[in-house]
């Protein structure tokens, strides 16, 4: 919750007067690198989804994440953990692992009540867009895929593009807010 990138999104979100609650999973509490069991993971998100809904009163909630925070968010939303929520958020949706596309790891998206924002760079190795695009038409009205040309996974830029990582960054936190805003509608 303390890297640079989540620090730099959750200050711009705030300049969109957007409010952020960002937690850590157990296992990067204990400095380790490999992540806890699945059903942990899914508490919690759980458990940070009931904090944020009990800070933030009647304020509407967005829930998401980075890379398989995202997941896990949207795994718990599968769920129903997430009933609090209008949205899920994903910065960088893991679909397969680098170097083996696959689609299998969307497969409980179809149990997601809310709607759904995906941001994606269109160099992420983690989500080959030509599987993503058809699983967000899938999805139909309650997915959005906003794509970030030249960014990958971590949603770094070439310096070629004539973009900073901090042009991302706003570009990240305007399509949140914006969504955002198109939710309470």
């Amino acid at each position: 919750m303390r890297h640079a990138f989540m620090e730099a999104v959750a200050a711009a979100l705030a300049r969109q007067r957007v409010a952020t609650l960002r937690f850590e999973f157990p296992y990067a509490s204990a400095g380790s690198r490999r992540p806890d069991p699945r059903p942990v993971l899914i508490e919690t998100v759980a458990a940070a989804g009931a904090e944020a809904q009990r800070i933030a009163g009647d304020l509407p909630l967005l829930a998401g994440g980075k890379s398989m925070g995202g997941r896990m968010t949207s795994q718990a939303a599968a769920e129903g953990r997430l009933a609090g929520a209008r949205g899920i958020v994903f910065l960088g949706f893991p679909l397969h692992p680098a170097g083996k596309p696959a689609t299998a790891r969307a497969d409980h998206l179809a149990g997601v009540a809310q709607p759904m924002l995906f941001l994606q760079g269109t160099r992420d190795a983690l989500a080959d867009l030509k599987l993503l695009r058809p699983i967000c038409e899938r999805l139909g009205p309650r997915a959005l895929l906003h794509v970030i040309d030249g960014a990958d996974h971590g949603f770094h830029v070439p310096k070629r593009s004539g973009r900073s990582d901090a042009d991302v960054i706003e570009e990240l936190a305007d399509e949140v807010a914006a969504w955002g805003r198109s939710l309470r509608s």
